[in-house]
């Protein structure tokens, strides 16, 4: 019996390693596509928005075909869809100028965004505030002036830039979407209001926002990054690290020096905030992986996911 809409928390929070499978150059969202993808032998899937079309419609359909075709053999309403956006998390200003796509992402009833490419913790902050609704309180910076004094005039910031920086500013996604999003999910308009809130950050929040950091510079803000208050999971992204570092080639284990580096360090970051940590992991690597700490993988591979299942002795039917 399901405890949770996100099937992904609920594993997380058993400390179970989650498996997603998808593209990150699109999905087919089709209705018929949602209803045999309800009972994928993964525990998340991921739809690539990054590089794949920007399909609203599409991923509507979809999502209305994952109900369709469920409930997943582990009970729950449907598998958690996470997107990968567009927007590159660069600097603060370039995601809040793109906050649309992640009201309009989430309106769609998925479980979790992912930000490419982030470089700043500003970046990150707008990411996780335009991801929230304006009524939720947990990790907001206490300084900053309620609804009543902005009303009255009294200045507001972003990203509480006037207070402690490893707070954060209030959410800024508006509501409309939540007929929609709360059809998805099973449950009344209000209940999604209070609960399509990150997690860990909100307890009851069924909400996975993910970063990925893949570049120089997000590399040498990891740690600043990760401390970001909202974020549930990160990864070290080898693909476009390693076209920075000049390898045209896809580097995975093992990686060079330079880029074990990075990987050692965002993973480290992630433990110190008490993140998941995200790999690609293979049948040669997939239970040292998960022996040293690793919770969500990469790779779309299902034997990969049986291996990992059986030596963690998961319990919950997939």
């Amino acid at each position: 019996m399901a405890s949770r809409i996100n099937r992904a928390i609920e594993l997380l929070q058993q400390d179970q390693a989650i498996y997603y499978t998808g593209p990150h150059t699109g999905h087919v969202l089709t209705y018929a596509q949602g209803k045999d993808d309800a009972h994928t032998w993964a525990d998340y899937i991921n739809v690539g928005m990054e590089h794949g079309a920007f399909d609203m419609a599409g991923l509507a359909e979809y999502m209305r075909g994952l109900v369709g075709g469920g409930p997943t053999h582990s009970g729950h309403r449907t598998p958690a869809v996470i997107v990968e956006a567009p927007v590159n998390g660069t600097d603060a200003a370039n995601v809040r100028y793109n906050a649309w796509q992640f009201r309009q992402i989430l309106g769609r009833g998925v479980h979790g965004v992912l930000l490419c490419q982030a470089e700043s913790a500003d970046a990150v902050r707008a990411f996780v505030e335009a991801c929230r609704f304006p009524h939720q309180s947990a990790g907001v910076d206490p300084a900053l002036p309620s609804a009543v004094a902005r009303m009255r005039g009294e200045a507001g910031t972003h990203g509480a830039q006037a207070g402690d920086r490893r707070l954060l500013g209030i959410g800024t996604r508006g509501r409309g979407s939540e007929p929609e999003a709360a059809t998805v999910w099973g449950i009344s308009e209000q209940e999604y209001l209070t609960r399509c809130d990150p997690w860990p950050l909100n307890p009851e929040g069924e909400l996975l926002l993910r970063v990925k950091i893949e570049s120089p510079e997000g590399m040498a803000n990891c740690e600043v990054i990760a401390a970001v208050p909202g974020l549930g999971f990160a990864e070290m992204g080898p693909g476009d690290l390693g076209l920075a570092l000049g390898c045209v080639t896809l580097q995975l284990d093992p990686y060079p020096p330079e880029m074990r580096w990075a990987r050692d360090r965002v993973f480290a970051a992630c433990r110190s905030n008490g993140l998941a940590f995200l790999e690609g992991c293979s049948p040669a690597n997939i239970v040292a992986r998960l022996d040293e700490g690793v919770r969500m993988v990469a790779g779309h591979r299902e034997d990969v996911a049986r291996m990992g299942r059986a030596h963690q002795k998961r319990t919950m039917a997939v």
